[in-house]
């Protein structure tokens, strides 16, 4: 088995594509082992790593993210991990392990804003997260009010020295142009 690696705009996060399919629907994302042993066998092993901080899950990739630890201390135990789980065909998630609605929380909007929300969100669905993904993040709807849209970034995305920039610059001039009702584009913390 080879998994390759890939740098991501974010300097504490990589990307591991172990060449299969890790997640069939949706993401998974894993900020401390507590949360991984209760949901995902990879995500455990992988957060008993000395230096981990966090896991994703996307379709075919694994995001990795550190402390301040060095890549290369970290690099062979992760990719360890990521073979001997693969290998031995263990289920990446628990048995009920995965629920988007409940990572992502629930959304929020007024009445009325429903066919405003729903174009945010094919362009998110179509234009944004497919480019996210290839980073090894996910971006995801979680409000819109008062002509602001609130998005809650994972994997790499989460604390990625350039989100702001892809947030102002790029997901707000996109949804702006797109739907008129939308003033503006904030990060919004996980629930």
């Amino acid at each position: 088995m080879f998994i390759q690696t890939e740098a991501t705009p974010n300097p504490q996060t990589l990307k591991f594509l172990p060449g299969r399919v890790v997640l069939e629907t949706g993401t998974a994302e894993f900020l401390d082992e507590a949360d991984a042993a209760a949901r995902s066998p990879l995500a455990s092993r992988l957060m008993a790593i000395e230096g981990v901080t966090g896991v994703f899950f996307g379709y075919d990739f694994v995001t990795v993210t550190k402390d301040e630890t060095a890549w290369p201390h970290l690099k062979p135990a992760i990719l360890a991990g990521l073979m001997e789980h693969f290998v031995s065909n263990a289920p990446v998630m628990a048995p009920g392990g995965t629920s988007p609605a409940a990572e992502n929380g629930e959304e929020f909007f007024e009445t009325g804003d429903e066919s405003v929300v729903a174009t945010i969100k094919e362009l998110l669905d179509t234009r944004v997260r497919p480019a996210v993904a290839q980073d090894g993040g996910d971006i995801t709807f979680r409000g819109f009010r008062d002509g602001v849209v609130f998005l809650n970034m994972r994997g790499s995305c989460a604390g990625c020295p350039s989100s702001t920039a892809t947030l102002k610059h790029g997901i707000e001039n996109l949804l702006r142009h797109f739907v008129p009702e939308v003033e503006a584009v904030e990060a919004m913390e996980a629930a």
